[in-house]
Order: C-alpha cells, then structure tokens, then sequence
C-alpha cells in the first residue's frame, strides 16, 4: 500500500483516522525490507488486537539485554543485504536500456 493512497483515503474525518493509518503503515510488510517499518526500527512488530495467539519459543524475542542486541544487529545486516540486492537488481533493469 502507498502512503499517498492511504492519505488520499482518510479525507473524512482524518484527525480521528490518522493513527490507525500510521499503525497499519508501520505494521505492514514491505517488499524492499521484506519487514515492517516498525520491527526494522524497534526489532518487533507490534501487537495488533488479532496478536492475541502466543508466539512459538523459536519465535520469542531473548528476555537477555546483550542476546537482544544481537538479534538486532542481525536483523538490520538483513535488512541492509535485502536492501542493496533489490538496488542492484532495479539497477541492472534500468541500465538494460
């Protein structure tokens, strides 16, 4: 979804909507990251009112200060990989022509 669109659908009563529109944003898988905006900046995606099902131990974050940081170091390096892959691939197209 596009920012824009999200905006342009919110005309009515947009003081009342915006911040479920900036929650849906911000929840909402990204095809360059391939992530949410939120987990990228905070290593977590947040609870929406359907998150209510326990999460599988494989998926649990560490309760442990310097594991937690690790976790996220590792998720940015996939994020920046992710990133740079998808560059050199609209690259690669727009240097066909």
């Amino acid at each position: 979804m596009n920012l824009g669109t999200l905006l342009r659908v919110l005309s009515r009563a947009w003081d009342l909507l915006l911040p479920h529109a900036d929650f849906a944003y911000n929840k909402a898988l990204k095809c360059t990251t391939g992530m949410s905006p939120f987990k990228v900046v905070h290593g977590i995606d947040p609870n929406g009112p359907w998150d209510i099902v326990p999460r599988p131990l494989d998926q649990r974050l560490s309760a442990k200060p310097n594991q937690r940081v690790e976790e996220t170091k590792k998720m940015h390096e996939q994020v920046r990989d992710r990133i740079e892959k998808i560059n050199a691939t609209y690259s690669a197209q727009a240097n066909k022509r």
